[in-house]
Order: structure tokens, then C-alpha cells, then sequence
């Protein structure tokens, strides 16, 4: 990975844990906890391609309340609930590692850049209470061009603004749809593989992968 002048980080699922919600109302929502959360994770994924397909866009917070609906029908979670996990959401925890990254990259003086399909406000609300906002140089978010990753319109997002190669670009997400969207676009894509995942087959395979944020410090 040489010639990097920009890190760019999908929000959800790689900085962000995104069961981190329901795991706090795991008390009250009992053992089936984790599957839900997986369900409402998977659910607003679709919602996003989808709408993105049908060129009927809603913006991810809307996203979110329409997919948290359909999982709290599926796995018959309280409605009282609802407001409750959706304030959760605002301020999803973040992974262990996350902050001490983030502190040495910035002090390699590298671009770091959030690339995620959340509005800005959240995006901007989930920073700030994670106190992580003065290690950002940009929020960038798919609202600007309203359409969702792993569309190549998003992944131009930060090239037009650092006017910078797409291989100049380590870009790195937990997901593998979108490692391969940005593999594809011409990122250096960097796969966080927390949980021993299977990578898709979507044309396109990482020359890197890590099990937590920190190994990106040795190969960067």
C-alpha cells in the first residue's frame, strides 16, 4: 500500500458496532437480541440497495426507522421499544480499538475521511458523542449524491474533493459489498474481517485483510 494520501473509513460496522443498540436492551429483549439486531442490520442494507435500484431514495435515518419496524414485527419486540433503540442508534458504541487508530494515523499526517451512507447529522451526532470529531478532515456522505454504495458516484465523493488517484485512496469497511464496490471503483480496498467472515464473489478480492483496525497501522 504505498503512495497513500488518503484513509477513508465506512462508518457502520467498521468504526461504529452496529449491534451495539440492541445489545444495550438485551435485558429487556431477552435472548433473541443478537438475531434481531442481525435482522434489522440486514434488512436496512436491503432497503438501501433496493430503493437505490427502484430510484425511489429515502434518506438512511428513514431507512433505519422503516427496516426497525419490519424486524421488531418479525421478532415481536414491544413497540414501546422503538424510540428507545432508535435514540441507541444515534450514538452507536464504537470498537475498542477505534480511538487509538484513528490518534496515530492522524499523527502520520494522512487524510482521514469518513465515507458511509448515513445523513450527515447523524453521522456528525455519532462522532461528536464517540468524542472522536477532531480526528476527521471530512464527513462524506452518500446524501450529496443521493444514492447508496456501493454506487461509484459515492466513491467519487472524496477523489473530487482531494483531488487525488483512486489508488491513492486506502479505503476500508467490515463489509464485504462495499470493500468490493470500492475495489472495483479503484480504491485500495481493506478488508476488517472481525469475525472470520467468507469474502463475496464479486469481482474483486483485497490484497489486504485485517482482524481489527489497529493491523492497518503496520501495513500502511
Amino acid at each position: 500500500m504505498k503512495n497513500i494520501k488518503a484513509i477513508i473509513f465506512d462508518a457502520y460496522g467498521t468504526l461504529f458496532d452496529v449491534n451495539s443498540a440492541a445489545e444495550k436492551c438485551k435485558d429487556k429483549i431477552g435472548d433473541k437480541w443478537e438475531p434481531f439486531a442481525n435482522y434489522w442490520r440486514t434488512t436496512q442494507l436491503e432497503y438501501t440497495w433496493l430503493r437505490s435500484l427502484m430510484k425511489r431514495h429515502k434518506d438512511f435515518w428513514q431507512i433505519t426507522e422503516d427496516s426497525l419496524d419490519k424486524s421488531m414485527m418479525a421478532f415481536n419486540i414491544d413497540i414501546q421499544m422503538k424510540d428507545e433503540l432508535l435514540n441507541l442508534y444515534k450514538v452507536l458504541s464504537p470498537f475498542q480499538e477505534v480511538p487509538e487508530t484513528l490518534k496515530s494515523l492522524k499523527e502520520k499526517n494522512f487524510k482521514l475521511a469518513i465515507l458511509s451512507n448515513g445523513t450527515p447529522s447523524l453521522l456528525n451526532e455519532l462522532v461528536k458523542s464517540n468524542n472522536l470529531n477532531n480526528l476527521f478532515d471530512d464527513i462524506f456522505s452518500i446524501e450529496k449524491v443521493g444514492i447508496y454504495k456501493p454506487h461509484s458516484k459515492v466513491y467519487d465523493l472524496p477523489i473530487e474533493k482531494y483531488k487525488i488517484k483512486k489508488n491513492e485512496v486506502a479505503f476500508l469497511s467490515a463489509n464485504t459489498w462495499d470493500v468490493s464496490g470500492a475495489g472495483n471503483y479503484g480504491y485500495q480496498s481493506v478488508w476488517v474481517n472481525r469475525n472470520n467472515n467468507i469474502f463475496d464473489n464479486l469481482d474483486y478480492k483485497p490484497n489486504n485483510k485485517i482482524m481489527n483496525l489497529l493491523e492497518l497501522i503496520d501495513i500502511i
